[in-house]
Order: structure tokens, then C-alpha cells, then sequence
């Protein structure tokens, strides 16, 4: 990337955002979090700026961001702040670890992150806003969709279908061909081999539907 990046949140994925940048040679110009006791310390060396609002001080042709928050369950504060400065002009940067293996005709989105040691096989598509974390590999042909998790260690099959707002939790495997809907859960360590609807909650081996999840 070329221009200098804000990395939005100091939290724990946001510290390795900020090591995987570093590994890249990145310029990192700050990070910004809301704790106003964070203001004026330092993560990885660098220097938290204040709250988001210290973003308008930069021209949007000037700075990229990168969305530091992770998340445990749906992902709707992570898709919140990437759709508000969007809304302001603001670009994001991809962020890939030096160790990932993405094929060469995989497509990822606007401010997509690949953690250390993920796998992209040839055919997937990624969208916007979208984690794979670290060690998660994602076969060949898959399609996942805006503002998913795919949490550590997550193993998709080829041709997996994954709508938008999907939290797929540390371990989950997804056999291959199977269909998961917005804004759905998958628990961690989970085994899906049957379709997932929109808004549900499944977990278990084989993943159960357990409850349909509060639509965002």
C-alpha cells in the first residue's frame, strides 16, 4: 500500500493488524480508540492519535484506514465503523500477512484482512470488510460475502456460498457446496453439513440450528 494507514480500535486485533503492517512495511501514521486514557501511549510503537474523530484531520486522498476491531459474535459494530467513513470518503486498505497463500485469481475486497498463515485457493471470492484469520483456509471457488469473521482456524470446503454479516467461529469446518445466510452465527468447533438460513444460530457436530439470531 502505498499511502500511510489509521488503524481504527487498539484491541487485540488490532495489535495484530498493526505486527502484520509492520512485517509488510507499512507507514502506520496511528491508531485511534475512544479510551481517552489509551491517548498519547503507544501499541507496537505506535502512537494511539485519540478517538475516531481525529480521522477528519486527514484528507481522505491523503490516509487509508484499516478496521481494527474483531468480533466474537455478529460483526455489526466491525460493519458500522467501515460503512461510516465510507460514507466520509475514507478508502481501507487490504492488510495480508507475508505468510498467507492467496492463488492468484482469488479476488479479495475493499479492506479485506488475511491473517498469518491463511489460504485463499484459486475461484473464491472475498468480499469487502472481511477477516480470515490466522490459519483459516478457504477453498477452491468459495464466495464470502461483505463484513464476515472467518475466526482462526476455520476450514471451508470449495464451493461454499457465505452471505454478508457471518460470524464463523474459531475451528468451524464447512463441508464443501453448503449454503450460510446473512447475519449468522456458526459456533466455534462446529462441523456444517447442511445449509444454514438467514438470522440462525447453529452449532455442534453436525451444527444444529439452536435459534434464530436477532436481525441487524
Amino acid at each position: 500500500m502505498s499511502l500511510p494507514v489509521i488503524v481504527l480500535g487498539a484491541g487485540g486485533h488490532a495489535k495484530v493488524l498493526i505486527d502484520t503492517l509492520l512485517e509488510s512495511s507499512a507507514i502506520i501514521a496511528g491508531v485511534t480508540d475512544p479510551d481517552p486514557n489509551l491517548i498519547g501511549t503507544r501499541l507496537l510503537g505506535v502512537p494511539v492519535l485519540g478517538g475516531d474523530e481525529v480521522v477528519s484531520k486527514f484528507p481522505q486522498s491523503e490516509i487509508c484506514l484499516v478496521n481494527g476491531l474483531g468480533s466474537v459474535g455478529l460483526p455489526i459494530r466491525r460493519r458500522e465503523l467501515f460503512q461510516r467513513f465510507k460514507k466520509s470518503g475514507y478508502i481501507f486498505a487490504k492488510v495480508v500477512h507475508p505468510s498467507a497463500i492467496i492463488a492468484s485469481d482469488a479476488e479479495l475486497g475493499e479492506g479485506t484482512q488475511v491473517m498469518a498463515g491463511a489460504i485463499i485457493q484459486p475461484g473464491s471470492r472475498i468480499g469487502c470488510n472481511v477477516i480470515v484469520n490466522t490459519k483459516t483456509s478457504v477453498d477452491h471457488d468459495c464466495v464470502i460475502g461483505d463484513h464476515v469473521h472467518l475466526a482462526p482456524g476455520v476450514t471451508l470446503s470449495g464451493g461454499v456460498r457465505m452471505r454478508n454479516s457471518v460470524h464463523v467461529g474459531s475451528g468451524v469446518t464447512v463441508i464443501q457446496g453448503i449454503e450460510i445466510g446473512n447475519n449468522s452465527l456458526i459456533g466455534a468447533g462446529s462441523v456444517v453439513i447442511n445449509n444454514v438460513p438467514d438470522s440462525a444460530e447453529v452449532s455442534g457436530v453436525p451444527a444444529r440450528n439452536i435459534k434464530i439470531v436477532t436481525k441487524k
